[in-house]
Formats: C-alpha cells, sequence, structure tokens
C-alpha cells in the first residue's frame, strides 16, 4: 500500500465507521443486552487492515464525540465519551490500534488477526473498566475491581467471544471479495 490516501481509503474508512455505528445500535436482548459494537471493530480492521481500520474507528469515536448518535443507545456528544462506559468507547481505539500493531509485526495471517482481537478487547476491558472505575467512584463512591469486572465484562465475554470468532470468519471471507490493497 502507497503512503498516499486515495479516495478509495477515504471512501472504505467513512463506510466502516458507518458500519460500526450501525452495529452500536443494534442491541441482543439477554440477561445482559448487549450491541455489536465489538463486532463491528473487529470486521473493521479484519477487513480493512490496520491503519484503514484504525482510522475508521478514530472517525467512528469523532463522530460521537462531536454529538453525532453513533454510540449504543443512540448516544453521541462528550458527555457519552465522559461518562462510566465512555472508557470502553475509547478502548475500541485501542483494539484497533492493537490489531494494527500485530498486523505490522506479525503480519495478516488468520491467527494473527484472532491474537490481535482477543488482545485488543482486553485492552479495551481494562481500559473501561479503570476509566469506569474511576467515574463511578467520583459520582457515587468507591467501587471494587471485581464487582467493576462483574458489571462490566464478566457477562459481556461470552458475546464478545463468539462476535471475534464471527468476525473472524466474515474479515477472511469478505475481504477476499473486497478489492482493499
Amino acid at each position: 500500500m502507497s503512503t498516499s490516501v486515495t479516495t478509495r481509503d477515504m471512501v472504505y474508512c467513512a463506510m466502516f465507521a458507518v458500519l460500526i455505528a450501525v452495529c452500536s445500535w443494534i442491541s441482543i436482548p439477554a440477561t445482559v443486552p448487549f450491541t455489536l459494537q465489538t463486532f463491528g471493530i473487529f470486521v473493521t480492521v479484519g477487513i480493512l487492515g490496520g491503519k484503514r481500520g484504525s482510522v475508521s474507528v478514530l472517525i467512528y469515536l469523532l463522530l460521537g464525540a462531536v454529538g453525532i448518535p453513533v454510540f449504543a443507545g443512540f448516544k453521541g456528544g462528550i458527555g457519552a465519551l465522559l461518562g462510566t462506559t465512555g472508557g470502553y468507547i475509547i478502548g475500541f481505539l485501542f483494539s484497533a490500534l492493537i490489531m494494527w500493531g500485530m498486523e505490522v509485526l506479525l503480519g495478516k495471517k488468520l491467527w494473527v488477526l484472532a491474537v490481535s482481537m482477543v488482545l485488543g478487547l482486553l485492552a479495551c476491558y481494562a481500559f473501561g473498566t479503570i476509566w469506569f472505575m474511576v467515574v463511578y467512584a467520583r459520582t457515587s463512591g468507591a467501587i471494587g475491581l471485581m464487582t467493576a469486572l462483574g458489571w462490566c465484562v464478566f457477562p459481556f465475554i461470552l458475546p464478545d467471544v463468539i462476535k471475534i470468532a464471527l468476525a473472524l470468519v466474515l474479515s477472511k471471507r469478505l475481504a477476499k471479495l473486497i478489492r482493499i490493497d
């Protein structure tokens, strides 16, 4: 890939930022409802690659930051990012950057993509949980790590593992069909 940005690059980044937004609006009812945001992040980076995928995630975050309701529950604005769950949203960028870094270091093999998705998810969980604990402590009082994990991470592990598996399959199949490079 050349270092210049093409119109096609910009279109792909914009399209996949919209895909992430649409995935964030889809809520799957369960004991603890979950969205497809992480699925959107993983598919985006899986198909576009680390550089374009990270740019798409950044565009998604910037759209939400300026108030466009692209986040889960049709939320947007700085308030959504500064709230208790904002760290998980910001953590999506860390996920994409980790996936990009591993792609640069180890290539685009399927196992690299799988490991990078898992590590990216763990980074998102870690940053988001720390953020949650800090913001929650400021607004409602101190909270223990296990309580925060019980509220914010443990219920989402199985759905996120399923989303990673689906994203891997879909990314590899669609990357062959879409002319990215």
